[in-house]
């Protein structure tokens, strides 16, 4: 399963005082750069004006929770990212979900599906109120263009099977973004900075 970041936890928006919280990773600003030039290059092949609109990102997680969560759930996730050492992200060519999405494959889960794992015990504190389930990235990987038309989506992955690109970064940090509204906006909550290698870990809890 991938995350659609243009789509909710339940699959519609819902009613009520639910928000919809993403973390996400972004490259740093010398692949940002390469694959927004990737990006452009989609949109003026295909017609795909989506594929420009926003900057790359990796969503690690999506879920719907009350407010009043808030607090908790940015103590939560300090404690799981700062526990997490800073890692290294190779982008490593195209592959694709049909059939509606083609985008960047990461070369190497491991630290993605690391973080997974440490994000159940969030996914259990939203659901006690019977909040949605959270959306996990159990395939990592950046989008290069989603929500396709399957036509375009089938030209496009003959290409782009037989593309190279070999990029990598260093992922030291993650961002909570927030939305009210499906068509919102999402803003910044909070930067959770993870730890760097080599560093010792402090397990305590504010």
């Amino acid at each position: 399963m991938h995350i659609d970041t243009n789509k909710t936890v339940a699959g519609r928006w819902p009613s009520g005082s639910l928000a919809e919280y993403l973390l996400v990773g972004h490259p740093d600003a010398g692949v940002d750069t390469k694959v927004m030039e990737e990006m452009q290059l989609f949109s003026a092949a295909y017609g795909e004006k989506m594929a420009v609109k926003t900057r790359p990102q990796m969503t690690i997680a999506s879920f719907l929770a009350n407010e009043g969560m808030e607090a908790t759930l940015v103590k939560w996730l300090q404690r799981i990212c700062g526990a997490q050492q800073r890692f290294n992200v190779t982008l490593n060519n195209y592959s694709g979900f049909p059939p509606h999405t083609i985008y960047l494959r990461v070369q190497d889960p491991q630290p993605f599906q690391q973080l997974a794992r440490q994000l159940k015990s969030v996914d259990d504190f939203i659901r006690a109120p019977a909040c949605p389930p959270a959306r996990l990235m159990t395939k990592p990987h950046l989008c290069l263009a989603g929500k396709l038309d399957e036509a375009v989506y089938n030209k496009a992955i003959i290409e782009y099977a037989q593309k190279t690109f070999h990029e990598s970064f260093m992922m030291d940090e993650l961002l909570l973004m927030k939305r009210q509204q499906q068509f919102d906006s999402c803003k910044i909550i909070h930067i959770f900075r993870l730890r760097p290698a080599g560093s010792e870990h402090c397990s305590s809890v504010a």
